[in-house]
């Protein structure tokens, strides 16, 4: 990641949570603690932030004139592994016939499944806005968004309702990424974001989990399924290959890539 492009993030970053530390910030960026510090220096001597014990925050008086459609927790992501999200991304986009319908959740891994369905012709239902604005603008599919608001930190529409273009809709597949997975099943970081995903799971036939090699073996505190209830999971090279063992003894299907980065 470019220094501008690390040190925006960082403003970004400060800009939803008001403060943030540095181990956040290594850990968001996938940065060195000396490469964030170096960053926050130089933010400070522009007098964009303010440098706490620990950390930074925004300055009190700062005012924000423009704001990004897409938060800083989706930007942050799609920068860590790129290259290998992409493989894993192509794979999950050549799993897809035309004229199907299925179902993406929004991400970053997902998100770059974009570049290869501009060719093709699909029936689509996302809840990243993200990800509708680009295949609306690039491709032929046919997209469908579900109401509801925005969730500006990770780029994805969060219905409130029951009742919604949801429960109208049919796919024979659901592509997600997710922050781990493991022995336990599926993990996911807001109850928010796991009562939106289940409601996309209902109406698909099968589940596809896009994960990098970093994100196989990962606990959490919660829980968005089961593994029993995943049919494919994509990763690559690098990833733990007990883990793997165990996924396909659960009856998943394992689809490894080329990891790149």
């Amino acid at each position: 990641m470019l220094e501008k492009q690390r040190q925006q993030l960082i403003l970004d970053l400060l800009e939803e949570n008001t403060f943030a530390s540095v181990k956040v910030l290594c850990e968001q960026l996938n940065s060195s603690e000396a490469t964030i510090r170096r960053d926050l220096n130089k933010l400070a001597e522009t007098k964009q932030i303010k440098k706490i014990r620990g950390g930074a925050e925004v300055l009190a008086a700062k005012d924000k004139v423009v704001r990004k459609i897409s938060g800083s927790a989706f930007l942050a992501a799609k920068e860590r592994h790129p290259n290998t999200k992409r493989r894993i991304a192509q794979k999950a986009v050549e799993l897809c016939a035309d004229d199907e319908s299925i179902i993406i959740n929004g991400g970053s891994s997902t998100y770059m499944m974009a570049e290869f369905l501009r060719q093709r012709r699909m029936n689509i239902l996302t809840n990243s806005f993200v990800l509708a604005q680009e295949l609306l603008e690039n491709s032929d599919n046919q997209i469908t968004l579900p109401g509801g608001e925005i969730y500006r930190k990770q780029s994805i529409i969060l219905s409130a309702f029951e009742n919604d273009t949801i429960q109208n809709y049919h796919g024979s597949k659901m592509f997600m990424g997710t922050p781990g997975i493991s022995e336990y099943g599926v993990m996911e970081t807001d109850p928010l974001l796991i009562r939106a995903e289940q409601k996309l799971r209902k109406r698909a036939e099968k589940l596809i989990v896009l994960a990098d090699s970093s994100k196989i073996g990962v606990k959490g505190n919660l829980i968005f399924s089961a593994l029993s209830d995943v049919d494919i999971v994509i990763t690559d090279s690098h990833a733990d290959p007990e883990i793997l063992a165990i996924f396909e003894r659960e009856g998943i299907e394992v689809i490894i890539v080329e990891a790149s980065d």
